[in-house]
């Protein structure tokens, strides 16, 4: 039970990078946003990150009730995709830093011009929709999908709690982030990409040891 549930905390961790990066981004651009809106966002992340691992594991567990014979590929099958999916986050960080590195003069220029705007509730409100909310929320999502290769072994109950487990860890951590967003600023987006990347290939290759 220890060895599940610390699997599935550092599960939601990597995961959750991508949604913590946006909410730190949400929390920049609109400082003065109502605590109600950050608790929506926080929520909605975390709803995504709950129903998709769900959707993959009861796409897998289809699977290979008809094909049995793929379950022992699954830790392998499994070890590609959280590769692919934390090199994938680790590679466009590193992309965004050296971008963001190439055009700093720049964009200090236009960060000042932007501090000196006074960004309302409303004005918040009225950006960060439902729509607007909800398209975040799958778009950071979507790597969640695919972890369902990884809960295949579990049972419904199990396949539920680390799910369960994978949304409040980032129902946590986009509330910081939301919070922290003004404090902290962008920068920290790439560098929490770069660490969920690495805890998710870690992860894969913890499941294709064996651990």
């Amino acid at each position: 039970m220890f060895s599940f549930l610390t699997n599935s905390f550092l599960l939601g961790v990597g995961l959750a990078m991508d949604a913590f990066s946006v909410s730190v981004a949400n929390g920049l651009s609109y400082p003065k946003m109502k605590s109600s809106m950050k608790f929506k966002i926080a929520f909605i992340f975390a709803f995504f990150q709950f129903g998709m691992p769900i959707i993959g594991w009861g796409l897998v567990t289809r699977l290979t009730h008809i094909f049995t014979k793929i379950s022992r590929f699954i830790p392998w099958i499994a070890f590609a995709l959280l590769l692919f999916i934390g090199g994938k986050m680790i590679v466009e960080a590193v992309m965004e830093i050296v971008k963001k590195k190439k055009t700093e003069d720049k964009s200090e220029n236009d960060k000042k011009e932007s501090d000196s705007e006074n960004i309302s509730e409303e004005d918040a409100e009225k950006k960060l929709t439902l729509v607007a909310l909800i398209s975040q929320g799958i778009a950071t999502s979507l790597d969640a999908l695919s972890t369902g290769f990884t809960i295949a072994e579990y049972n419904i109950y199990y396949a539920f709690l680390c799910a369960g487990i994978i949304a409040v860890v980032t129902f946590a951590l986009c509330l910081v982030g939301v919070i922290l967003g003004k404090k902290i600023g962008e920068k920290i987006s790439a560098v929490a990409s770069i660490f969920g990347g690495c805890i998710l290939i870690l992860i894969g290759i913890k499941i294709l040891l064996g651990f």
